[in-house]
């Protein structure tokens, strides 16, 4: 029997601000006993959330949850989504606020109603509605994130990554690999095959097109903290090998200062403890084995009177030759005789050369960090030059280790190193990691913010005292 003044509260949208002020109270409060006037009711809400007045503004958003039952819910969703895009705080925090609250009520519902902007709002909207579930999502309580829910979130997630920017892309595997249910071996799988889709491994590499190049990067980042002993690297693996490594010379990229030959080589390194059986095993391990030559000389030629005929010693990259000496004896594993039946006499002879001539400047290097770093503690180590050296000795020492390996006769499989620019491990850490069912598989810190990584130190030995301008954990072309 007060239709008539309902009616008038919801006329209250067109009067002075004192007259709105109080529509945006009364028009929720009474909303539940009017369900023939919804549409009107929720009109008129909406009219006042876009109200000149910040005041009644914020009033009207902070009363929008009321309105969310029912069949109205996913419809309230929209709106607030829309409304992310305001740019006064106060009125932001309430948008986010009323979003959560009524997640707490109808996720689905709810995600409803993101999704939808996310997939057909504006730039801004769908920019803030990715923000708010990759933030957001992960301080829901378990009976909210539902395996329903979860189920609901990936199905729409795949909608969205067929069309998804670089930046897009690292905020959906933070919010997918952040799902309960997708921490298992085999929702770690499902996550690999995304990233590999998203990669298109299938197309053909074009090493000059910067994009081309970004994209496999940023889809092999997301992907390497997710394999393990049983989610394998191996399409990954096949694809560096067969595709970047050949093309190693002639990669672009459109992040300035990224040594992009590094980058890859690192990728690879990490990728290569997790692959699993390989079809052209000997084809890939025989690229690596010729990529890895490159950066390992054969020793200068001597003149007559025993000095060395050329003018210089030739560079060794000792960051180069960590990755590909680690990939080479990761994947060297599956086939151990292929340095000693697979090459011929005067290939193998020639490989050991190398490794013998790298191997003496190698111990040079180390002996000289040793004793450059002999003493040091604490602050002594935070210096920009020493924790070079420091880098600088865990390459050297990681190449020794794994030269002795090849030096075997046989040649040996056995050592295992970490990687120098990992953290290290303790031995039951690293077991566990490798043999478990459920593991975090958040994406790392490296990739938050698109294709720019940590910055990282190359080393590469100096001719004399040690510089200090040898840059401060940084890429470089010089070193």
């Amino acid at each position: 029997q007060h239709k008539d003044a309902y009616q008038a509260i919801l006329d209250g949208v067109k009067g002075g601000a004192k007259e709105k002020r109080l529509a945006a109270q009364f028009i929720p409060k009474f909303f539940k006993h009017f369900p023939e006037l919804a549409d009107s009711a929720i009109n008129a809400q909406l009219d006042l959330c876009e109200d000149e007045d910040v005041s009644i503004r914020r009033q009207a958003i902070k009363e929008l949850p009321q309105f969310a039952t029912g069949d109205n819910l996913p419809r309230v969703a929209d709106i607030l989504t829309q409304l992310l895009q305001s740019d006064d705080s106060a009125e932001f925090n309430l948008v986010n606020n009323a979003l959560l609250s009524i997640f707490k009520m109808d996720a689905k519902g709810t995600l409803g109603g993101l999704f939808s902007q996310i997939l057909q709002g504006e730039d801004i909207v769908r920019e803030r509605a990715i923000k708010f579930l990759s933030t957001k999502l992960k301080t829901l309580p378990e009976e909210v994130m539902t395996k329903e829910v979860e189920e609901f979130i990936l199905t729409e997630s795949k909608k969205v990554l067929e069309d998804v920017t670089g930046e897009e892309f690292v905020l959906f595997m933070k919010i997918l690999s952040g799902l309960k249910s997708l921490q298992t071996v085999s929702g770690r799988q499902q996550l690999v095959e995304l990233v590999a889709e998203q990669a298109d491994l299938e197309q053909t590499f074009n090493p000059a097109d910067p994009d081309c190049v970004d994209r496999l990067l940023q889809c092999t980042r997301q992907a390497v903290p997710l394999f393990s002993k049983n989610v394998h690297s191996t399409k990954f693996v096949t694809y560096f090998c067969e595709h970047v490594l050949p093309n190693l010379g002639s990669l672009t990229t459109p992040v300035e200062g990224l040594d992009i030959q590094l980058e890859v080589l690192k990728l690879l390194a990490e990728m290569s403890s997790f692959c699993g059986d390989m079809e052209k095993l000997e084809s890939n391990l025989k690229k690596l084995f010729d990529k890895l030559l490159e950066y390992m000389p054969l020793p200068p030629e001597e003149a007559e009177n025993g000095e060395n005929a050329g003018n210089e010693e030739p560079k060794l990259q000792f960051s180069y030759v960590e990755c590909l000496l680690y990939s080479f004896h990761q994947l060297g594993r599956k086939l151990p005789d292929f340095l000693t039946a697979k090459l011929n006499a005067e290939k193998l002879k020639d490989f050991k050369i190398r490794l013998q001539y790298f191997a003496r400047g190698l111990q040079v290097y180390i002996r000289q960090l040793r004793l450059a770093l002999q003493g040091k503690t604490g602050e002594a180590l935070k210096t920009e030059e020493n924790k070079i050296k420091v880098v600088a000795l865990k390459i050297t020492n990681n190449i020794n280790v794994l030269i002795k390996d090849l030096f075997h006769i046989p040649p040996s499989y056995k050592s295992t190193v970490t990687l120098s620019w990992k953290p290290v491990q303790k031995a039951d850490a690293s077991q566990k990691r490798a043999s478990e069912d459920t593991t975090s598989s958040s994406p790392p810190k490296k990739a938050s913010a698109g294709p720019k990584r940590d910055a990282r130190q190359i080393y590469n030995p100096p001719s004399g005292k040690y510089s200090s301008n040898l840059g401060s954990f940084s890429y470089g072309k010089s070193g």
